[in-house]
């Protein structure tokens, strides 16, 4: 059994062999949730394919409202929308949290090492049970989009079109300075090394807390988080919107699949093993639609650009906004229009 957070209408996917990590260990066995929405027709030419972020989950629909749904670009009563849960995290695939086969405990802290890579294996692992063979659209974001160009590097023939935002080919130096920067804090947390669902509850709020620096920015915190009353000495509006997020992630994430995801994030380099960056996306044979948030300071346009830069049929396109690394969620509307030109 797969420790998982409730989520409506999630399905399952089981492989019961033996699953090689890049690392050269092994999961006894793996269990992946997803959800379809939509109906996978004849021709079987109407395949999305969605990517979430690091502590997204399946509903797509949710956390993507406008990109994906009724109305949306990306609507079920026309496409056969698939969204998987990476494995590793808590929303239905095997985690951490997950009973190890080979010893009826949870894994908890020998939880093995996981990579974008293994994680996009896992994946195709999932569409050859479903049947696809081609998607016609795969998009994805953040860590999403990292899986989506690693994906696409690994099963070239499988892509027609991608759609890629915020993201990378490898993650930089700065990004995996944020990463262990939040792991500093869940080590901190003196529950951590417990054998508890529980641990390091505190220090995963912490580590949320400081991750929202890096989604967001200057500018979003100058304009929301200001104080109104100028004599304040203490409670001030950007502590308790810290405060606040750390509690919500508290309550539907655990440290564990934090700290998993993360590493992952961090193994992200498509070039590994494959001649270098530059070289590994030239196999990429999908149009791929590069977007760049302006104001990212965590996968910053420059990235974005490289992508475009080596996949041979790319084009880039920046949304100029002052939301940060959170655009790729919150500027819906900017994103259907680029969409809209190619659907």
């Amino acid at each position: 059994m797969t420790n998982s957070y409730a989520q409506k209408d999630l399905q399952f996917f089981y492989h019961n062999t033996p699953f090689e990590l890049e690392n050269g260990q092994t999961l006894p066995a793996l269990q992946l949730g997803y959800s379809t929405a939509g109906t996978l027709n004849k021709a079987q030419d109407n395949v999305v394919w969605i990517c979430h972020a690091l502590t997204a989950n399946t509903d797509a629909q949710d956390w993507w409202a406008g990109v994906v749904g009724k109305g949306g670009v990306f609507d079920p009563e026309k496409y056969f929308i698939v969204c998987a849960n990476m494995l590793g995290s808590c929303y239905g695939s095997t985690n951490a949290l997950s009973t190890n086969p080979n010893t009826g405990e949870p894994y908890y802290h020998t939880f093995p090492l996981l990579t974008n890579r293994d994680m996009v294996r896992a994946f195709d692992l999932l569409r050859i049970h479903l049947g696809i063979k081609r998607i016609v659209w795969a998009c994805g974001g953040s860590m999403g989009g990292q899986h989506l160009v690693e994906w696409s590097i690994l099963r070239p023939d499988v892509f027609e079109n991608l759609f890629l935002i915020a993201t990378n080919a490898v993650h930089s130096a700065w990004g995996i300075a944020f990463n262990e920067s939040q792991r500093m804090a869940i080590q901190a947390d003196s529950t951590w090394q417990t054998p508890s669902p529980e641990a390091g509850r505190q220090g995963l709020g912490a580590a949320r807390a400081m991750a929202l620096l890096s989604y967001r920015n200057y500018a979003v915190y100058q304009r929301t988080q200001t104080e109104v009353a100028s004599d304040n000495l203490d409670n001030f509006r950007a502590i308790s919107y810290q405060q606040y997020q750390a509690e919500k992630l508290q309550k539907r994430f655990n440290a564990f699949s934090y700290w998993t995801l993360s590493k992952a994030m961090d193994s992200q380099n498509v070039g590994r093993g494959r001649q270098g960056i530059a070289e590994a996306l030239t196999c990429i044979r999908a149009k791929a639609h590069v977007i760049g948030i302006s104001s990212d300071i965590l996968f910053p346009p420059s990235e974005q650009r490289l992508l475009a830069q080596h996949i041979p049929q790319a084009t880039y396109y920046e949304i100029d906004s002052d939301l940060g690394h959170d655009g790729f969620l919150i500027e819906a509307t900017k994103i259907r229009e680029i969409l809209a030109r190619f659907m």
